[in-house]
């Protein structure tokens, strides 16, 4: 990433990564015009304008698909976090492939009507009072709606202008896109009656979703009812022992107004950071120590544990907090110090002293 604000700060990673996806994409259109048509009878009936639309759908609802399912994925199980970390590439591709299939239903559908193509649209079909009639199309314009906005809004510059809490919070309504494309598919899947394999499908992306959603969310609560004991006498939080730690890594321990805080274990010694990365309010504490920096599992973002400010020439900034053992027990102050804050590291008893760090690694960004 680059301290000023570029399209796409393209590098090696980006390349392969999107290189991957693209062709991905393509194989799957070759894939589904040339087999479709020998596999199902109902496919084999359509005219090639309704098979390369029904391509295009298909393709948007299974990236939609897999872009949910990287999180809880990556929450699972870090050999997943490749695909994170440039996953709004994933989701503009998505937006793409979504908006080619709405050019080729309106170019199919309505080129001939007499009213234009978007109001013939949104007016031939009314019949909202009929379940197995419903305007379906009004589902897939809302959620190509959503991913358009969040397709533009993708970029860091965006993120930064925003704050990370609003941009996260409206990029979330990605659950609302794919709940209208599971309506717009399975109503028009009613509608057309043919085609088996479109319900199975759709039940299958909405039974593995639920799974790795209720995966991910028990990994979450068991963190939370392993909540950290509160000292009666000084206030300060008993997160864990010491021995707990592993080198490198860091333990989440829960402040009691819920928010999380990292500590970190390098060289034996000990060092507390908030577990939001200020980038996308990335889990901190999922990541590891490298070249001396704590770093973001999501992203590469970097910090030092010392003061939790990100190495020159960046500028990001996480919360610090105090740190201390008492007998083999590690103890956090509940309430951050200012922003910038340098606090030295706590070595853990019979430990030696660890040297400064070193230079950053480099992060990657959209």
């Amino acid at each position: 990433m680059s301290t000023a604000y570029k399209p796409v700060g393209w590098n090696r990673n980006k390349l392969i990564y999107d290189a991957i996806l693209l062709c991905g994409v393509v194989a799957y259109i070759l894939l589904y015009l040339k087999l479709a048509p020998s596999l199902s009878p109902s496919v084999r009936a359509v005219d090639m304008p309704i098979l390369r639309m029904r391509a295009f759908g298909s393709l948007a609802f299974l990236l939609l698909t897999v872009v949910l399912a990287i999180g809880p994925l990556a929450r699972l199980d870090p050999r997943f976090l490749p695909l994170l970390y440039n996953r709004r590439h994933f989701g503009v591709m998505t937006a793409a492939v979504a908006f080619t299939h709405a050019m080729f239903v309106l170019d199919w559908y309505f080129s001939f009507s007499t009213t234009p193509r978007l109001t013939a649209l949104f007016t031939s079909n009314t019949s909202f009072g009929s379940i197995a009639g419903f305007p379906f199309e009004l589902f897939g314009v809302f959620a190509l709606l959503i991913l358009l906005v969040l397709a533009a809004t993708s970029h860091d510059f965006w993120l930064s202008f925003l704050s990370p809490p609003v941009w996260k919070a409206m990029h979330m309504s990605v659950y609302a896109a794919y709940a209208a494309v599971v309506l717009h598919v399975g109503l028009g899947a009613a509608i057309d009656g043919t085609n088996p394999m479109t319900a199975m499908s759709l039940s299958a992306s909405l039974v593995v979703l639920s799974i790795l959603h209720l995966l991910a969310g028990r990994q979450e609560t068991a963190i939370d009812d392993a909540s950290s004991r509160i000292e009666t006498e000084t206030g300060w939080v008993d997160v864990c022992d010491q021995d707990a730690i592993q080198e490198g890594k860091a333990i989440v321990g829960v402040l009691p107004d819920g928010e999380r805080v990292a500590v970190f274990r390098f060289k034996n010694q000990l060092s507390a950071l908030s577990n939001l990365c200020s980038h996308q309010n990335g889990p901190i504490g999922e990541g590891k120590v490298v070249s001396g920096f704590a770093t973001c599992p999501w992203h590469g973002y970097q910090y030092r544990l010392e003061d939790g400010c990100a190495p020159p020439p960046f500028k990001e900034r996480v919360r610090k907090y105090r740190v201390k053992v008492s007998g083999s027990r590690v103890l956090v102050d509940p309430v951050a110090v200012p922003l910038g804050t340098r606090i030295e590291p706590v070595a853990i008893a019979g430990a030696l002293s660890s040297a400064s760090p070193s230079t950053p690694t480099t992060r990657t960004s959209p």
